[in-house]
């Protein structure tokens, strides 16, 4: 069957049937982490809230004041995820987060209207697309396209809009001689009951799940952002329609205003000034690897000319690398029976370096990486890697200076 939310998609609250509620895990995605949510699978008799499918996201809303977390589909019946469990046989109110469904309409009917421009002016297939979080995504079999095409083609759709041009939804049997003359479209692959078609007047009729604007005018307009490379010598068209426009521009406003603050320019000059200040970085970088060879040779030397010099060399600089500290190793490591340096936050992450005899630096660096919360690896009387904790590196000097002052510099 057709749901309610696909027979009138601006509907925005629905009273229904609980047909059953079993337990059930819904597996999900939180702050970037898997994560495994206890709840239950609610069937309803009909429902406003529209399952995933058809390259559409689900709908977000409610059952009575209980969030629905997921709606799939499950052959012809649509299968609510809720974390509190409902009654069978009762009646329910389900009320859809109408944002983001709009959104999904939106985005949705601009995928039809771009998709069958695209081909009657430059013969470019859609072979799929994606509705993202941000921006939406055609897939064209097309290995390129020009500036020109994308401009002509933004051009054409917006025209369209601006032509009111109805978009009617249409419920055919299975057995209808008419489904044969459709496109199959986004259709799921466990579809059950009657087919829709969406026809959007005069431009494309196509089979399809998912929920559409009633008017193209209500898509109020379309940018083109531009391609990206896509898979099998394929392009992705990156396309935004209606409020994620404005949201666009709002942004991008912004951005700019915070630009012009930072730079103290006009918009018209924000590339050339960051051009610029780019050289200027990668020069100022270029000078400061310079100067910190220069300051680990002097360093080096310094500590080979000192008569007075120990067993152990320590040295900690906020400011360095990996290069700066294999630098003074190369120059002293062999003078001394341990070398232990250091870069980056004196209390937090960092880069080590432990350097020496080679029974020495094999016994005490996984010690030594233990200790600063860090991992690394060695060979030929070298040990280095990352640290987390570089407030422990009185605690790795205590190790060193235990290690040189038993007899022959051994451990027990």
């Amino acid at each position: 069957m057709a749901f309610v939310c696909q027979r009138d998609s601006y509907l925005r609250e629905f009273e229904t049937t609980v047909v059953s509620c079993m337990a059930a895990e819904l597996k999900t995605f939180y702050n970037g982490k898997k994560e495994t949510r206890k709840g239950f699978e609610v069937i309803l008799e009909d429902t406003v809230l529209f399952p995933e499918g058809g390259g559409q996201p689900d709908d977000h809303g409610f059952i009575n004041d209980i969030p629905v977390l997921r709606v799939v589909r499950n052959g012809a019946e649509a299968v609510h995820f809720v974390q509190s469990p409902l009654e069978p046989l009762s009646k329910v109110q389900l009320k859809v987060d109408w944002e983001r469904r709009f959104d999904h309409m939106q985005q949705h009917s601009g995928q039809h209207l771009i998709t069958p421009l695209a081909d009657s002016m430059f013969g470019y297939k859609t072979t799929s697309w994606e509705l993202g979080r941000q921006r939406g995504y055609i897939e064209l079999d097309t290995p390129s396209m020009s500036a020109e095409q994308i401009e002509a083609l933004e051009k054409a759709v917006n025209e369209k809009i601006r032509q009111h041009i109805p978009v009617n939804v249409r419920v055919l049997p299975l057995d209808d001689p008419e489904n044969e003359q459709v496109s199959d479209g986004e259709l799921p692959d466990d579809r059950a009951g009657p087919i829709r078609i969406i026809d959007i007047v005069g431009i494309d009729s196509n089979k399809c799940c998912g929920t559409h604007v009633s008017n193209l005018s209500h898509l109020q307009v379309i940018k083109l952002l531009g391609t990206e490379k896509g898979k099998k010598k394929k392009i992705n068209l990156v396309f935004l329609a209606g409020n994620r426009v404005l949201k666009y521009a709002e942004k991008s406003f912004t951005m700019e205003k915070a630009l012009t603050s930072l730079l103290k320019n006009g918009p018209e000059e924000h590339l050339d000034v960051v051009e610029k200040l780019q050289k200027s970085v990668r020069l100022l970088q270029k000078n400061n690897v310079s100067l910190l060879k220069d300051l680990a040779l002097l360093t080096a030397q310094s500590f080979k000319s000192d008569p007075n010099k120990g067993k152990i060399f320590v040295m900690h600089r906020k400011e360095g690398d990996g290069d700066f500290m294999n630098i003074i190793a190369n120059e002293i490591s062999t003078e001394v029976v341990l070398l232990f340096l250091t870069v980056g936050d004196e209390k937090g992450a960092g880069l080590f370096l432990l350097a020496g005899q080679v029974d020495a630096v094999e016994a005490l660096g996984p010690k030594v990486a233990e200790i600063l919360d860090g991992k690394g690896a060695g060979k030929q009387g070298r040990y280095q890697g990352k640290a987390n904790k570089m407030s422990k590196r009185p605690k790795v000097e205590a190790l060193l200076q235990q290690y040189v002052c038993k007899p022959d510099a051994q451990e027990e």
